[in-house]
């Protein structure tokens, strides 16, 4: 059987002396997980935005973006919708990390989907 870790992607993002273990959680964990479910994440937020806007897809690239940050800033079942696609991608281990610092690596999940989705929605 085919493990979590087995579906995503490595990216190979270089590791130095100083780089924290929260940055290596980031960069070995949340990243991949963010590029593999990529697709999710896109049709999720373009049926919200829809839904909320139904001119969304004539809105301005300017617009889509904060369109998108406020969106996801704002709305909590959205963002707890997002934050769940990502956890749901988590070994066991790696719910353990999560766990004893779960609001910064919620932070850092949003911020990297908002950057990621308005690269995208554009």
């Amino acid at each position: 059987m085919i493990t979590k870790k087995e579906l995503r992607e490595s990216l190979n993002l270089p590791n130095s002396e100083a780089t924290t273990p929260t940055e290596i959680f980031q960069n070995q964990t949340l990243r991949p997980i963010l590029k593999l479910q990529n697709d999710l994440y896109i049709l999720l937020f373009s049926t919200y935005a829809i839904r909320q806007n139904s001119d969304f897809n004539a809105l301005s690239s300017a617009k889509k973006a904060v369109m998108v940050e406020q969106s996801i800033q704002k709305d909590n079942v959205l963002k707890n919708t997002f934050i769940g696609i990502t956890i749901g991608m988590f070994t066991a281990e790696e719910m353990e990390i999560y766990i004893s610092d779960s609001k910064v690596f919620n932070k850092r999940i949003i911020t990297m989907l908002i950057e990621r989705l308005k690269s995208q929605m554009s």
